[in-house]
């Protein structure tokens, strides 16, 4: 559905100004290469938070806490 709606906008796009959709259409790549290291740099974040969460709550988990 995400990737319908993206088409749908681009296409309406087009047909208002068709020069700034094409340019849309080739920078598009390079702003997703620009923000993949903030993509990797969240991952990182959150597989920390998750490790620090398994550390604060396994002395429950020994003691017998079965979550939910």
């Amino acid at each position: 559905m995400r990737v319908l709606l993206l088409f749908i906008g681009w296409c309406l796009l087009f047909v208002l100004s068709w020069p700034l959709a094409l340019l849309a259409l080739v920078l598009a790549p390079f702003v997703w290469l620009l923000s993949l290291p903030f993509m990797l740099l969240g991952i990182a974040v959150g597989a920390a938070f998750a490790l620090l969460r398994a550390l604060l709550f396994l002395p429950a988990r020994l003691l017998g806490h079965r979550p939910g």
